[in-house]
Formats: structure tokens, C-alpha cells, sequence
């Protein structure tokens, strides 16, 4: 009867061989921290604008309280005259009817960066319009944020050196702002 058993396991398939090793994807981005309030405070100073406002559209409608610090230092990348032609093009579009009637086109800096954010959220819907409300966007640091510890967004932060970028400060005065 033992010899039976052995029978058995010499039959037995060999194991299979360890298949080769894929390198597994790096995982995706954590959000910035929250602070102990469940407000995220970021600072957008050096950040692409269109990266950080989709990251922000993507918390606010999470859920989640946003308040993005220092607007006028985001970045928009493309090379600087045809940015800013190309932002002075949109501002000439109106109506010819009631031109009070809009299309009305932000020149602050905070101004531009929530409407970017207002792009990329489903404004027609419950969770945008309340996701919009949990969205602050200040220039500089006001005093209340003052003490607070702001985080970044390393998927959104520029790679090349900042003067090669024009920040939105500067597009915001080339377009008519008076700040």
C-alpha cells in the first residue's frame, strides 16, 4: 500500500516554471493631503494650470473642500505671444445683439483659474453646482490661510524652469487686467 501512494506523486505534473516578471505600473498619484479641518490647501505656485484644475475638478466633485492659494503664479504652457493672442481672439467673441448679455470673459487671475475648473466640472448637474461651492480660489495668501501648510500636486508641476513659462499673472495683465 505505500508503494501506491508514491506511484501516484512520481506521475504527478511538474510544476509549472515562474512566469517572467512584469513590472508592475507605479501606481497612480495620491491626492494632495487633507489637512485636520478637510479642507485641501494648495499652493499653486509653479503648477500647470490645466493639470491642477483637473485635479481640483476631480476632488470638488469628489466631496472634497479645495482652496488653491497664489492663482496668479500657476503656469500655462506654449509659447508666450501665441497664448496670449490667442486669449485677446476669445475675448472679441460677444454678441453683436446685447453684448452686456456675454459671453463675459475672466482677466483676474483666480477669475481664470475657477472658470478653467468650471470647464472641467459638470456644471448643469447637482454635483458640479455644489462641487463649485466647495471651491475657494484666492491670489496671494489671504490672512486666514496664512498659517496653514499648503501641498503640491506632483503631477501637475512644471518640468522645465519657470521663466520659460508664462504665468497666468501675466496673462492676465496682457488681456486687459489692471491689478
Amino acid at each position: 500500500m505505500s508503494d501506491k501512494p508514491k506511484a501516484k506523486e512520481a506521475k504527478a505534473k511538474p510544476a509549472k516554471a515562474a512566469a517572467p516578471t512584469v513590472e508592475a505600473k507605479p501606481a497612480p498619484q495620491a491626492a494632495p493631503k487633507v489637512a485636520n479641518d478637510g479642507v485641501m490647501y494648495i499652493d499653486a505656485t509653479g503648477h500647470v494650470a490645466g493639470r491642477l484644475c483637473s485635479v481640483v475638478a476631480h476632488e470638488i466633485i469628489r466631496g472634497k473642500h479645495v482652496v488653491v492659494l497664489n492663482a496668479e503664479k500657476a503656469i500655462i504652457t506654449g509659447n508666450r505671444s501665441s497664448v496670449v493672442e490667442q486669449w485677446k481672439q476669445r475675448l472679441e467673441l460677444g454678441s453683436k445683439v446685447n453684448p452686456i448679455n456675454g459671453p463675459l470673459h475672466p482677466r483676474r487671475p483666480d477669475n481664470i483659474l475657477w472658470r478653467m475648473v468650471r470647464g472641467m466640472v459638470p456644471k448643469t448637474k447637482t454635483k458640479g453646482e455644489l462641487g463649485l461651492k466647495r471651491l475657494r480660489v484666492y491670489m496671494g495668501v489671504p490672512e486666514k490661510y496664512s498659517g496653514v501648510t499648503t501641498s503640491k500636486v506632483d503631477q501637475a508641476m512644471a518640468t522645465r524652469p519657470l521663466p520659460l513659462y508664462l504665468t497666468i499673472a501675466e496673462l492676465s495683465k496682457n488681456i486687459g487686467w489692471n491689478g
